[in-house]
């Protein structure tokens, strides 16, 4: 046996028989064939789970109440410079950290070390976050956190890609994406109901986030990236291959600008809940008030996500899911705008839940089928979630201004219900997919 086929037999037995994870240099650039398998949808779910609900519970939760007890008079201002702050170090840390994964020979595969290591940082990052009593440690400690999360974020998005057939896409994106409502609802229920305190609250997310990343990265293998195909390393190329043209790759751009401008809006109109819900809903348990809301939302959300999901994967459609989320979203931000009364905020979480649910499926689907290069899946994944957390930079600095100047929360809430809107009408400009 040559050393090429002992290479191969190593890697093919590191992965033992999952047979999603293939073997071999075709394995990794090819388009993959063979279905993947239940248990390995629920470990890429559970790793899912760990990232989000380490990002969204404190944005949601933990951060609002460390800073409205660090500094209760300007407790806006903080939270939009902290959130604006991590979601910049987001849209650094993740293309490049995606670049990298593609670029990883280690035995242990492309994707699984970044996954593990990514979870390891980020929890370090939540726990400094938990001892800090300054605005500016507190804005340190998110950007640790975020720096590792997104680490981690470039290591469970592109299995998705690599590894599932298009016939299955939109169903496990749609298990995925249901994660970020779950872990949400997760965090929501542990840092008020089952722990006390903000501290505790991120040592706890801190360690579920490890611990419910090491089922995928330790039963699941993938085969490993060999030498041969790793590009040399030239700087001037590296930096240039971030760029991803929208004249060269239209349909990608499109994605990218479709992307942007739904997360956009679904940020305006969910960075401020926990104060919506204090200062117009005037509900007495804000805390509580948005546990209750993300529960009607997830429900609503897994209602849609896998059923659409997997409607979309059998026509082998998915622009027009797109447009619908789109405008279903769209009634539930004008339902907030017109209607600040806690029994209509419970109808317009259901209503966005029922929109949002579609929206995770389908259109992350419809984003792996516009990647340029197989080699950079990740890199350009990375350059897509650009459109998830860029929004979170330029959210706050839209927000703060409009809630003071433009009509408080109903000029907001018809802001983000604009920008959904033509978010979703931008997908029918992607010619390549149905």
């Amino acid at each position: 046996m040559g050393a090429t086929e002992a290479a191969k037999t190593r890697g093919d037995a590191a992965v033992g028989a999952d047979p999603a994870a293939g073997g071999g240099g075709a394995a990794l650039l090819g388009e993959p064939t063979v279905p993947v398998r239940a248990g390995w949808t629920v470990g890429l779910s559970l790793a899912t789970l760990a990232v989000f609900m380490a990002f969204m519970t404190p944005i949601q939760i933990l951060l609002p109440l460390q800073l409205e007890r660090i500094d209760p008079q300007d407790k806006n201002t903080a939270l939009s410079l902290v959130t604006g702050l991590g979601a910049l170090v987001a849209v650094l840390v993740n293309p490049l950290a995606g670049a990298w994964s593609d670029r990883t020979t280690s035995r242990f595969g492309r994707r699984r070390p970044w996954t593990l290591g990514g979870a390891v940082a980020g929890a370090a990052g939540l726990v400094f976050t938990a001892s800090q009593h300054t605005v500016a440690g507190v804005a340190v400690g998110w950007c640790l956190a975020q720096a590792g999360l997104n680490a981690m974020l470039a290591g469970v998005t592109t299995p998705i890609a690599d590894r599932v057939p298009l016939a299955q896409r939109a169903q496990v994106s749609g298990w995925t994406g249901l994660m970020q409502s779950i872990g949400l609802v997760l965090g929501a229920l542990i840092t008020t109901l089952l722990v006390t305190g903000v501290g505790p609250g991120y040592v706890t997310l801190a360690v579920l986030t490890v611990a419910l990343a090491l089922p995928f990265v330790l039963r699941h293998g993938e085969p490993a990236l060999p030498r041969e195909l790793r590009p040399a390393f030239d700087a001037r190329a590296f930096a240039r291959s971030f760029w991803v043209s929208p004249r060269r790759y239209p349909d990608f751009g499109w994605a990218w600008l479709s992307r942007f401008l739904i997360n956009l809006g679904n940020a305006l109109g969910t960075l401020y809940l926990f104060y919506f819900l204090a200062d117009a809903v005037h509900y007495a348990d804000p805390g509580t008030g948005v546990l209750i809301l993300t529960g009607v939302y997830t429900l609503s959300a897994a209602a849609t996500a896998i059923p659409v999901g997997a409607f979309s994967d059998r026509v082998g459609r998915r622009k027009g899911f797109v447009v619908v989320c789109s405008v279903v979203m769209t009634a539930a931000a004008l339902l907030l705008a017109l209607l600040h009364t806690w029994p209509s905020a419970l109808v317009a979480a259901a209503v966005l839940g029922a929109g949002y649910g579609i929206y995770l499926a389908v259109d992350q689907a419809l984003v792996t089928q516009v990647l340029p290069r197989a080699a950079d899946r990740a890199k350009d994944l990375g350059v897509i979630n650009i459109a998830n957390s860029g929004p979170q930079v330029l959210a706050p600095a839209l927000a703060a201004p409009v809630i003071a100047h433009l009509g408080g929360y109903t000029g907001l809430y018809v802001a983000a219900a604009l920008v959904i809107l033509l978010g979703g009408l931008l997908v029918t400009r992607i010619r390549g997919v149905a």
